[in-house]
């Protein structure tokens, strides 16, 4: 019989607290994310009567379609302040920084799960896209789990040798700028009404979809979302500031949620469904983004999409005021500013696109 150590339970303590980390911080955000799909269903199912129209609320359910509203826009919100957790270290251990990887891909989740939905229609899947969430997740959670713990590069090399990366996200960001104003601009015309959005947007197809600029965009746009990934990679295994935490997070978000857009135009309507895509494909008319059981995604999908494509932008140029020397409290005050126009301008876009009408 071998004599009991103390150092062999300090090890298989030490080692069943690592475990028992493990499974708090990556299993604990997990097991929310998995209801997200549900929550949103379930305000669909309050908010929309047997005919597939707005339904008469009570107080009472009216009061608990808004609960279940708020808890659907927890779910990212839960992911930004996770991945704003810190570590003492400079350099997070290898759970730390799964953690935070893990926690800003729940903050994609609303346009994780549009992507699944558009992609489960074209493969003419018979799983739900619901039981496809679920598994996908409880997947991803394992693979965390049970990875082997392979060193973490070098931060600090890193973003310096990744400094002309960030100039080129930054230069192909311009381009892209220019269609991201349009393109918000245009849907606040839907509270006027789909007519005025439409004929907004014909004018802006003269140029957008010219054969030698739309093929531009696209690269541009692509560059953006592999660039930007790169950079949210190497950023992502450093403790930084929230200001920086949103701007890594909402960069992951706008990369699925191009590329779930580029391959929802191009390949899934244009492509394969042979439709046009204007305000009915955008809104979910005629029935509704609200009221139809598909596009009641959208609604955090393109809320969160457009107050994410501002408040990139401004962390953006908030990073640059700061190299150039700006007060750090104005620049933070501009970023706050800039943050709660976004959310505003989110906010009406999305009043629009769910009939509020001016007048």
């Amino acid at each position: 019989m071998q004599p009991w150590k103390y150092s062999d339970s300090l090890a298989s303590y030490t080692q069943e607290s690592a475990v028992s980390k493990v499974q708090w911080i990556l299993w604990g955000p997990i097991a929310v994310t998995l209801f997200y799909p549900f929550l949103l269903d379930a305000f669909h199912y309050l908010v929309t009567d047997d005919q597939g129209h707005r339904a008469s609320l009570t107080l009472a359910t009216a009061v608990l379609a808004a609960l279940l509203l708020l808890g659907v826009f927890a779910v990212p919100a839960m992911g930004l302040a996770l991945a704003c957790k810190k570590s003492r270290a400079p350099y997070d251990d290898v759970t730390t920084t799964r953690a935070r990887r893990l926690a800003l891909m729940i903050v994609a989740a609303p346009t994780l799960y549009c992507f699944i939905g558009v992609n489960s229609i074209m493969l003419g899947s018979p799983v739900s896209d619901q039981s496809i969430w679920v598994a996908g997740w409880l997947l991803l959670g394992c693979v965390l789990t049970f990875a082997r713990k392979a060193p973490l590069p070098q931060v600090k090399r890193s973003m310096r040798d990744l400094a002309w990366l960030r100039v080129a996200h930054g230069v192909a960001g311009v381009i892209v700028l220019l269609f991201v104003t349009f393109h918000l601009f245009n849907h606040l015309f839907g509270l006027i009404s789909p007519e005025a959005h439409t004929a907004v947007m014909e004018v802006g197809r003269q140029v957008y979809r010219a054969p030698f600029v739309e093929p531009v965009l696209v690269v541009a746009l692509l560059f953006q979302v592999f660039s930007g990934l790169r950079l949210a990679w190497s950023w992502s295994a450093h403790s930084v500031d929230a200001y920086r935490i949103v701007q890594i997070g909402s960069g992951v978000f706008l990369a699925v949620f191009i590329l779930g857009h580029l391959n929802a135009v191009f390949i899934f309507a244009r492509t394969y469904a042979g439709i046009e895509t204007g305000w009915a494909f955008a809104s979910g008319d005629p029935v509704g983004m609200l009221h139809d059981p598909w596009s009641i995604r959208l609604l955090p999908h393109y809320a969160i999409g457009v107050f994410f494509v501002l408040t990139h932008l401004v962390s953006g140029l908030r990073v640059v005021l700061l190299a150039h020397g700006a007060p750090r409290l104005r620049v933070n005050n501009l970023w706050w500013a800039g943050a709660g126009a976004s959310a505003l301008v989110s906010l009406l876009i999305m009043l629009g696109m769910t009939g509020t009408r001016l007048g």
